[in-house]
């Protein structure tokens, strides 16, 4: 089973992914994000655009997590934004069209929910305690720039099922997640502190510099 989080920019896709692998057995994140920035790099400085636009990426992805379904015995967790329906095609689409069992989850929030959760990650929090509460990383300003064209167009039937997440937590959008899709996670155990500490860390690992 293949489980494709989408969402906005800070809408809580690598923390979801991240808590369903914690709790999830067998299950592994495969990031197609890494594929994008990876032939980012390749390119020269004034050619780098959105890597979606790409057709090795979206073909890319594809051909990497058909192959991961295929030999990995379990769950395969996709956080991803995609908004764009030509591109949700050719890679959601085209995976579901392989055979493969696709569940297509897009988390949703007020644009002011999302705004602040950006602005709280880990870069952001670093930023403005060396630089004053206005800086902010390049990769949130352009997050905050594109969020009302996300928002917009994932609130479109086809990018359903659409989950809420103004008034909930990480864990329970995960518990969400694996109730829709027939899945039994672990028991969340951890305590508020512990929660906190390990989402600081999957978010400073997540950090880009490009």
């Amino acid at each position: 089973m293949l489980l494709w989080i989408n969402g906005p920019f800070g809408g809580g896709k690598t923390q979801t992914a991240h808590e369903i692998r914690r709790r999830l057995p067998g299950s592994v994140v495969c990031d197609p994000e890494h594929a994008g920035f990876g032939l980012r790099r390749m390119l020269p400085p004034d050619l780098r655009g959105d890597f979606q636009d790409l057709v090795a990426w979206r073909q890319g992805v594809v051909e990497v997590l058909d192959l991961a379904l295929r030999e990995h015995d379990g769950v395969v967790i996709a956080p991803m934004t995609v908004t764009d329906p030509r591109y949700f095609a050719e890679t959601v689409g085209r995976l579901g069209e392989m055979g493969h069992d696709v569940r297509h989850f897009t988390l949703l929030a007020e644009r002011e929910t999302v705004v602040r959760r950006l602005r709280e990650r880990g870069m952001g929090r670093l930023l403005r305690f060396v630089s004053g509460r206005k800086a902010v990383s390049r990769k949130e300003s352009w997050a905050v720039q594109r969020l009302d064209h996300c928002l917009e167009r994932l609130r479109e039937p086809e990018f359903a099922e659409h989950l809420w997440t103004d008034h909930t937590s990480v864990p329970k959008t995960a518990d969400r997640i694996a109730v829709l899709a027939g899945l039994t996670l672990r028991p969340n155990t951890e305590g508020a502190l512990r929660t906190r500490l390990r989402q600081a860390r999957v978010g400073l690992k997540h950090i880009r510099f490009d």
